[in-house]
């Protein structure tokens, strides 16, 4: 297959800098764009439909996150991971695709219309009324997650539907069929369809909600927030199907087009080596000083949100305790977090990489979290310290106030996250053999992310502990924070400049790979391409 010609001599500078796509390419690119929205669309609706449930319920709160995602999150990636290995040991790539997502949009019918239903009837009151009262303060996050357990399940479902379909699937898919030279141009563009659909899940969100609250819904019972769970799913489902439709397509049309994906050309760059386990995979991740600088920036980006965002939903929940208020709240945040991403997208992200090179844009996010993390903690010391003097020098509440900024953080993070992050990140695997795309892809995106989220729960459930409220536990948050950005940015200037060497002879040499043992020939492209990646793992 061709080379795709380069965006700097190819475009006029307005082009190069909004849409640097060649005619031919929108065959391929479109598709991709809107499997890439309606994926993303369902994610945000999720995202935020999972913490409403979870968070606004009666005895519950901000401090079941952390328990959530050290004792039914890292146990669901686990479980997802096997049932990867299972399908694409016997089944073509696209066969997983479909399989994968039906049963994420099956469980999402099933709990919308037969457990929430039920749950009074089905959700252990009594017995986690006694244990509230058994066991210690910090202990209620626990005992929330055993009380309401569909809704924990719900949340292990929605939080697998980001690191399984969005970034496994997609982006693995995406990986294998776009060449260096298209995802200098591409990658930025994809981050573009994904911010535009956080803008229409959150407003669509906010109407079902506003909708339900007018009296709308009326023959699904008298629940406002029930009608507005089941608009919500709703359209998650719909947006799914949308999404397989066009993967089939584009299997179907796009990728027989020798101009756009030939196997025959990727196949000559090398084959993968067989089936790996566990904990082959991580001794092959450590002997890669390159593989081990992409987890570490994964693990920590995970690690930092993770920390600041139990914070601030904490605040939140306080001051918008009915789930319909919340839910609001929340998809305002957003469609602002979208709009900020996609202007980032178009005028930083894919420029930033053109003009001033992978490490600089890499570094832009934890830039970004470490000024916003130092303006949330402050405000939100002051205002246990001198709420007085939060009211008088803004006129609001100090709750207000720090919800405020804590939103600007969530905004501004989560922008960088979903522009310049995640296309800096997938970027470091493009120059790599398809063995080190195979292993090093699967570890990092299917455990290192889980990991971060888990490391940060582990410190806030070790801080609970001890300290009983989330309130008590910041200051110590707060520096286990700021020491994981600078490991972070240490690991982006290590890894930029191997990055730099690599790209300048990726169309020559693959990268060196660590050794192993060979099992056995498999062609990553022929035997389910990069959902193979989950063998490792």
């Amino acid at each position: 297959m061709s080379e795709t010609p380069s965006a700097s001599p190819e475009f006029s500078p307005w082009r190069s800098y909004l849409w640097p796509v060649h005619h031919y390419e929108l065959k391929k690119l479109i598709p991709m764009l809107l499997i890439f929205f309606f994926i993303s669309f369902d994610y945000n609706i999720l995202r935020t439909l999972k913490d409403s449930l979870l968070i606004t319920a009666k005895s519950s709160g901000a401090e079941v996150i952390p328990f959530v995602k050290v004792w039914a999150m890292f146990p669901g990636a686990v479980l997802m991971t096997v049932l990867f290995t299972w399908l694409s040991n016997r089944l073509p790539r696209e066969t997983v695709f479909y399989i994968i997502i039906s049963l994420f949009l099956s469980y999402f019918f099933i709990f919308t219309f037969v457990l929430y239903p039920i749950r009074d009837l089905i959700h252990p009151h009594a017995t986690a009324d006694f244990l509230e009262t058994a066991l210690p303060a910090g202990f209620k996050g626990l005992v929330a997650m055993f009380r309401y357990w569909t809704f924990t399940l719900f949340y292990v479902m929605s939080e697998l539907w980001g690191s399984t379909v969005l970034f496994v699937l997609f982006w693995g898919f995406a990986n294998q069929v776009t060449k260096l030279g298209e995802a200098k141009r591409f990658y930025g563009l994809f981050g573009v369809g994904a911010n535009f659909s956080g803008i229409f899940a959150g407003q669509a969100s906010v109407y079902c909600c506003n909708f339900t609250r007018r009296g709308g819904g009326a023959l699904l019972g008298g629940d406002p927030w029930y009608q507005s769970l089941v608009m919500m799913v709703s359209l998650v489902l719909i947006s799914g199907g949308i999404a397989l439709a066009l993967f089939r397509w584009m299997n179907v049309e796009v990728l027989t087009d020798k101009r756009f994906y030939d196997p025959a050309s990727i196949k000559t760059e090398g084959e993968t080596k067989g089936k790996l386990s566990l904990k082959e995979s991580f001794a092959y991740l450590l002997r890669s000083k390159y593989l081990l600088c992409i987890a570490l920036i994964v693990i920590s980006y995970n690690l930092v949100i993770n920390l600041t965002e139990v914070l601030w939903k904490h605040q939140v929940r306080e001051l918008y305790p009915d789930p319909n208020d919340y839910t609001m709240y929340m998809n305002h945040i957003v469609s602002i977090i979208g709009v900020v991403a996609t202007l980032s997208s178009l005028f930083v992200s894919g420029n930033a990489i053109r003009k001033f090179g992978w490490t600089f844009t890499a570094l832009i996010t934890p830039a970004i979290l470490a000024a916003t993390s130092l303006g949330f903690f402050s405000f939100f010391f002051l205002k246990k310290a001198s709420p007085d003097l939060l009211i008088s020098f803004a006129g609001v509440t100090p709750l207000m106030l720090v919800v405020f900024f804590g939103s600007a953080q969530n905004i501004l993070s989560r922008g960088a996250k979903y522009s310049v992050f995640d296309a800096t990140k997938e970027m470091s695997f493009v120059p790599l053999t398809p063995e080190s795309k195979l292993i090093g892809k699967a570890a990092i995106d299917g455990v290192c992310s889980r990991l971060g989220k888990s490391g940060g729960s582990m410190v806030h459930q070790s801080l609970l502990l001890l300290f009983s409220t989330i309130s008590a536990s910041a200051p110590y948050v707060a520096i286990v924070l700021f020491g994981v950005i600078v490991i972070w940015a240490i690991a982006i200037r290590v890894l930029g400049k191997q990055f730099n060497e690599l790209t300048g002879q990726v169309e020559k040499t693959p990268v060196a790979e660590p050794s192993i043992t060979p099992l056995r020939p498999v062609n990553v492209l022929t035997e389910s391409s990069l959902l193979k990646e989950q063998q490792a793992v």
